[in-house]
Parts: structure tokens; sequence; C-alpha cells
């Protein structure tokens, strides 16, 4: 290769890597797998050093990891936070190994660890205290997620024990399975599309605004890097010291975390955490070995990105070729198109896959599919398998691959919102999965409950025509359940009484039931909460809506939109007609001290959280709303708040309190 080809290909491969990049640490939706960004950085590695004159200060080989947003407050690092060196060849490590024992002379100790795959964070304490979390950023700085990774119940507020007075610890940050999983099915329930993975879905959550969303979904974090005292001898004995402190690290009787003093040690370690690492309950995606010595770590020091005394081994994403036959669209309850592709039958981690993800339309574009292609299917940490890419040594397909234009189950034309990405069938009365899907919504577990009905039933009550929409659920008969097949007496009556007791869900659980859009069961329950009433919310304008908390426009957008459609409304009839619960009890208040009083709380609070401070709030006959408006009497306000709304606030007059005055206000 000549000078001109080779800055030529400098050129594109600094271009395609900052782009990735970005797309990896900013906007947490990755394009290409870590593997794929990994070879387009080790080649663009070899020809800077090939041709060093090439090489430009702001390459992406001189990065540590993504950029700075501006949405946190963006703050120096006391000691940078380095990527470590990345290789996929256990033959590498084994050379990284020997080339420290040389440079070194001595019998070296190393630590093998997990390689979470999550958000790293650099966590500051002073005097046994948590003062700032900041995120790796670029390095040098990062973002300031202080009351973000304070809601993380396994990051310690206060320690206890023998602690340095000032220091920093390390870690990562992660989304644990059964929790991510969760999210995705309150997203399912309310028509959003699902998240893709654990580690972007961290990243994206560890930087929103609403500290109490961040709380709800249950981060978990393991730290294990201490900065900034005297330490131990070693880097495994002063992990174990920040467990004597309160932190929670990687437990060595699980073997997450071992010191060993051998290459086969370490490689053991290696084996066994690729086998198992699928029985974890947070996804790995390699092993980090360090130098335990701290006086061999300082010996050995730093390149220009990397501490030469750790290194990085990555387990390849799990990837096969295999050939796309064909492609289904499956129409959800909301009336969301998913395109589905069917497979020729291919092992993958374990397991035969024969139908993985498209996503959208705008997946298929991009991959720019044809049946009959010869196609990558990974799982990493996907939980189905998805298509990432073509393989272009095969021979292509034949019939190129448009979206359709109507649904596939009743005809009608497909429409796409402006700002979303999946297509819809507007036809909510007459798309039979659609019906189908809403009716088995509303008698789920935590929906209606309804005993003796499954989808298997809702499926068969609506081929015989008993039933087309859930308000006609509640006028079945014995006589037209027992003609059904394996349907006896003995089913027909429970299905019946399960009908009859729903009439006797709290109205929370009804108005989740309902399906409106994007309105989960924790949506539900504030709604509920606010207005008491299907009336009082159906009567409630966009604003009123907007002050409830944690409702934004697109939700308020869509409970307007399904109270002024008349079927619903016609439905709504029906169900009050038979006897739902369409209000909440009423609870007896503690006092009615700040009698009907609306509040924005906002910031941080000494003797209360703020869930706390909103739970007595309505205890004392106050009630929450989520932002400042002319209608707001108090903004409590705690430390650390935004200057936004304090500005709204003195603006339009509403008064300012402390959380003392609140204190007294209620004890009066």
């Amino acid at each position: 290769m000549n000078k001109e080809e080779a800055k030529l290909e400098i050129d594109q491969l600094s271009q395609q890597i900052e782009y990735h990049n970005r797309r990896y640490y900013v906007m947490s939706d990755p394009e290409i797998s870590d593997y794929d960004f990994d070879m387009l950085l080790e080649r663009l590695i070899k020809l800077e050093e090939e041709f060093p004159d090439l090489a430009s200060p702001n390459s992406p080989t001189k990065r540590v990891g993504g950029d700075i947003t501006k949405r946190f407050e963006t703050v120096q690092h006391r000691f940078p936070m380095l990527s470590l060196s990345n290789t996929y060849s256990e033959e590498e490590v084994e050379d990284w190994y020997d080339r420290l024992v040389k440079m070194t002379n001595l019998e070296l100790e190393f630590v093998c660890e997990l390689k979470y795959d999550g958000v790293a964070i650099g966590i500051s304490y002073e005097n046994g205290e948590l003062k700032q979390a900041l995120t790796r950023g670029d390095g040098t700085q990062g973002e300031n997620v202080t009351t973000n990774v304070k809601t993380i119940r396994t990051v310690p507020l206060r320690l206890h024990g023998d602690f340095p007075n000032d220091f920093e610890i390390r870690g990562e940050i992660f989304f644990p399975w059964d929790k991510f999983n969760e999210l995705n099915r309150q997203r399912e329930d309310i028509g959003e599309p699902t998240f893709a993975n654990p580690r972007n879905t961290a990243s994206g959550t560890l930087k929103l605004q609403d500290s109490s969303v961040v709380a709800s979904r249950g981060l978990d974090c393991y730290l294990y890097g201490v900065y900034g005292v005297e330490q131990a001898e070693g880097h495994f004995e002063s992990v174990l010291k920040a467990a004597e402190w309160g932190f929670k690290i990687p437990d060595p009787a699980k073997n997450m975390i071992k010191k060993v003093s051998s290459i086969s040690e370490v490689m053991e370690f290696v084996h066994y955490w690729d086998d198992k690492r699928k029985q974890l309950p947070f996804e790995i995606d390699g092993i980090v070995i360090k130098v335990n010595s701290y006086a061999a770590q300082e010996q050995l020091g730093f390149t220009a990105k990397s501490p030469r005394w750790a290194i990085a081994y990555k387990f390849k994403t799990e990837r096969v070729s295999t050939r796309l036959n064909s492609i289904d669209y499956q129409v959800g309850r909301t009336g969301a198109i998913t395109p589905v592709a069917n497979l020729e039958p291919v092992s993958l981690g374990g397991t035969v896959v024969k139908r993985a993800s498209l996503h959208n339309a705008d997946q298929i574009e991009k991959l720019e599919l044809r049946i009959g292609d010869y196609v990558f299917v990974e799982k990493g940490g996907e939980i189905i398998p998805k298509i990432v890419g073509v393989d272009e040594t095969q021979e292509r397909g034949g019939k190129e691959v448009h979206f359709i234009h109507d649904c596939p189950e009743c005809g009608t034309a497909l429409v796409r919102n402006e700002g979303e990405a999946q297509h819809f069938c507007p036809n909510d009365t007459g798309c039979p999965p659609q019906i189908k899907g809403r009716i088995e919504h509303f008698i789920s577990r935590k929906a209606m409950n309804i005993d003796g009905l499954g989808s298997e039933t809702v499926d068969a009550l609506f081929r015989e025509g008993l039933v087309h929409d859930i308000a006609d659920l509640y006028e079945l008969h014995f006589d037209q359940l027992v003609k059904l097949e394996r349907m006896g007496d003995k089913s027909a009556n429970n299905l019946l009484q399960g009908v009859e007791e729903s009439k006797n869900v709290p109205f929370a659980r009804v108005l989740f039931a309902l399906g409106i859009r994007f309105v989960g069961e924790t949506v539900a329950k504030k709604l509920a909460k606010h207005f008491g009433s299907l009336n009082a919310l159906m009567a409630a304008s966009y604003e009123e809506l907007l002050e409830v908390d944690e409702i934004g426009e697109k939700i308020a957008n869509a409970i307007r939109s399904y109270f002024e459609n008349p079927v619903q409304l016609a439905l709504i009839d029906r169900l009050r007609g038979v006897g739902l619960q369409l209000e909440s009890e009423k609870k007896e208040a503690a006092s009615d001290v700040l009698n009907g009083a609306s509040f924005v709380v906002s910031g941080v609070f000494s003797a209360f959280s703020r869930d706390e401070i909103k739970q007595l709030i309505e205890d004392n006959g106050g009630k929450n709303v989520s932002s400042v408006s002319a209608k707001t009497d108090y903004l409590l306000a705690g430390d650390k708040m935004g200057p936004a709304k304090l500005k709204k606030a003195e603006g339009l007059g509403v008064k300012i309190i402390s959380e003392d005055d609140f204190i007294a206000m209620i004890k009066a």
C-alpha cells in the first residue's frame, strides 16, 4: 500500500469510527457489534503504526471513550478514566502476560474480573459521604450524574468502618436481566417499542433528567477500583477492603474476582466464564486481567490511552450466517407492525434459531435485504436474535424486500406518525389481532386478572363471534360458553365467576386494563391517584394532564385522543353499566392542612426522600404536579434544584418554600 492509499483509508476509517463511537456512547444506539468496531479500530492502529506521519492528533486511536452531551454538567476527572486495551485472542493475552513478566523481571500476581457490559462510573466520597458521581465521558472529563446514581440502592450514600476521608471508587453500573425484561414488558403493555439490550438502556437511563424514573428502573452496580488514597499492597486487597466500607464488590466466593499467579490460571478463569456467563443475572462481554501489585503497576505505567498493566479479553459476539427465507409482519394490540424474519434453522448460543427481529422499515432499508440472502444473526446481549447484516461472501438473493403498505390482517393502509419508527394499522375496531390483543391485555394478571380466560379461549370466543370488544365479556352466558370446543360446565362456570369477580378490581387497574397507549401500570396508578375517577380524567384538559407527576406531552395527547374517540366513549358507557370500579376508594387523609394545594417538588432533601415528601403532600390533602404553572401553589425547593423551575416559579409568582417550611406546614 502506498502513502496516498493509506491516507485515504485512514480518513475513511476515522470517519467511520467517530460515527460509530457517537452511536454507541452518546446515542446509546449502536449499529455494529463491539467486535466489528474493534476490528475497525485495530485496522486504523496498524495503519498509523505503519505510516506514523499520517496519524492525526485527533485520531480516534487517541480517544478513550464517548463524547460529552450537554444535558449534564461537565466535570474534570481527578484521575483520568482510561479505557483498557481489548483483544479477542487468547494468544495475545499470553503474549501480554509474558511481556509484563519480562518488563518487570518479577513473579507477578494477576487479578481476573468480569467485564460488565454497562456504564463506567467514578464516585467520590468525602468524610464517608457520597459527594459526586461522574461518567467516563471522554476520559478526561465526564458528566455529573450524582442525583441519578444516588437512586441506585447498591451504591452507599454513607460509609462505615475505617474508610479514607477523601477518595474515589470506580466500577460499572448495569441493568440486571430481570429488571430489563420487566421494563420491556411494561413498554409492550403501552405500545412502546422495546429496548434492544441492557447496556444501552442502562446508559440511557443514567442520563434521564428525572431521577425518579431512574430510581424506578432498578439499576445495579459493582464497585472495584479505589483511587486517591494510600492503598493496600495490591488491587485485590483494596477491593476486599472496600467491601468493609459498605461497597458492593464482585463476590470472590462466587468466582467473580480471583487473584492468580500463572497464565494457566488466567485462562482457566476466562474459559470458566465463557461457559458460565449465561447463568449470570446480568450481561458480561469479557474478562479483565490486571497486575495486582500497585508497585508493579506504577513501574509498568501507561500508554497514551490505556494502562500497560491491564487488558480486556472480550468474548466474541455470538453470530452465525443463515438463509433468509421470508418475512412475516406481526400486528400488535396497538396496531404496531413488527417485521419478523423466517430463517433457515441454525444453532446459535445453544438454541436453534428459526426467526429473528428486523425491528422496522428503516432497518430493512438500511440492510438492503433480498429474500434468499444469507444474513448474519446475533444474539449477544439481545433477548431475541436479530439480523445485523448481509453475508457478502454468499450469493445474493433475488427479490428485494420492501416494507408493506397495507395491514397483513385487515388490508387497511398503514400509517407512520412523524417522529416514530414503526408503522401502524389505524383500523383498531376491525383488525382481528388488535381486537384480540386488547381483550388479552384486559384480562391479564396485572389488569382485570380474569380467571378461566386465556389467549386460546379469547381466540375461540372471537372466532365464534361472541366477543368483539372487552365489554362483550360481561354479556357472555353459560349456554354460549358450553358450546365451545373443550369448554365443559365447570370451565364455563369458572369463566363466568372470574368475569363477575373482576367487577371488584380497583380503578387504577381498570384504567390500565383499558389499554390506552402509553398508559402502563405505573402511569395508570398516578392518574387514578391524581384524578380519583374516570369521569374526572375524561374531563381533564391537556394542560391539566400535564400537571400530573411524570405525565408528559406524549401521554397527555394519547389520553385526550382516546377519550375523544366516540367508539371508546360508547365502550366506557357499557363498562360503567356493568358495574366496574371507575373511581378510587376514598382514603382517609392524615390531615387536610394542605387543603388541595398543588406542589412541585424539586431537588434533593435531607429529612425525607422525594417520594416520601410527595406521599406526605397527598396524605395531608395536597396534590403533586410535575411542572410549574400559574396554577401551582408552592415550589418545594431542595438542594441542587434545576435553575429552570426556580426561574419559572419566580416569574409566575409561585411561592417558593424550603424543606423546613414544608415540615412546619404539615406540623401545623
